[in-house]
């Protein structure tokens, strides 16, 4: 019998990446979910729950009020400890709804860079991602919150990810995006926000190239080993 996950996603090429494969090896059935478009489930009905990415923010519920209904749709689901995977936005939304304040950065952290990882990162999945380039792509940063242990942070941001006990998992950065051609997408679709910070897409293609083979290999790793000690 197949698993369920629920796939949450706020913007096309913001997709499950890399981690779609590992998803369908380890047995789970997609449901998709589009952000602010389909309606939200049982917050506790799919045997997983991924929230991906996105260029809006935690805090912009007022512009945009999916923002509010997810934030309030993953309470009872993180309450109950049901398998949950966060990655950028779909962490920070994971954090408010744990009660950890989300709020914008100085400066914007977009680009290739390794993590630092805690003794509680390296004793778990994100080990496989000790000493590799992940892409980071965020303005805003969460808390980690009360009772959850941080796994790793940059310089730029101290919080990079977040666990609480074996079954939710929050990702500031992108382990399962990065990798040419599909990362073209990207910067094309975040053009804008590129010129806006400053930042030449040429430097992040010619990283894409030497970083993203070995990111979708240690990400890939990573969600492997995180899905297969999900409680039974």
């Amino acid at each position: 019998m197949s698993k369920s996950a629920l796939v949450l996603r706020h913007l096309a090429f913001e997709d499950l990446g890399s981690f779609g494969a590992v998803l369908e090896e380890e047995g789970y059935r997609l449901i998709p979910v589009e952000a602010g478009i389909d309606p939200l489930p049982d917050p506790l009905g799919a045997d997983l729950v991924m929230v991906l990415g996105g260029p809006v923010g935690v805090n912009d519920g007022k512009a945009y009020p999916c923002m509010d209904a997810e934030r309030d749709w993953l309470i009872p689901r993180l309450a109950a400890r049901r398998p949950t995977l966060g990655i950028c936005l779909g962490a920070q939304l994971m954090a408010s709804a744990l009660g950890a304040r989300v709020a914008k950065m100085p400066r914007k952290e977009i680009g290739f860079a390794p993590l630092a990882l805690t003794g509680a990162g390296r004793e778990g999945p994100l080990s496989a991602l000790e000493g590799v380039p992940v892409l980071h792509w965020h303005g805003e940063a969460f808390e980690t919150p009360a009772g959850a242990d941080n796994l790793a942070g940059t310089a730029a941001c101290a919080a990079q990810a977040f666990a609480m006990g074996p079954a939710l998992l929050g990702l500031q950065f992108h382990p399962e995006a990065g990798e040419l051609p599909a990362f073209e997408r990207w910067l094309i679709g975040h053009s804008v926000e590129l010129a806006q910070a400053g930042i030449d897409p040429a430097g992040l293609r010619r990283d894409a190239l030497a970083h993203g083979p070995s990111l979708k290999r240690a990400g890939r790793s990573m969600l492997k080993a995180w899905l297969q000690e999900l409680p039974a």
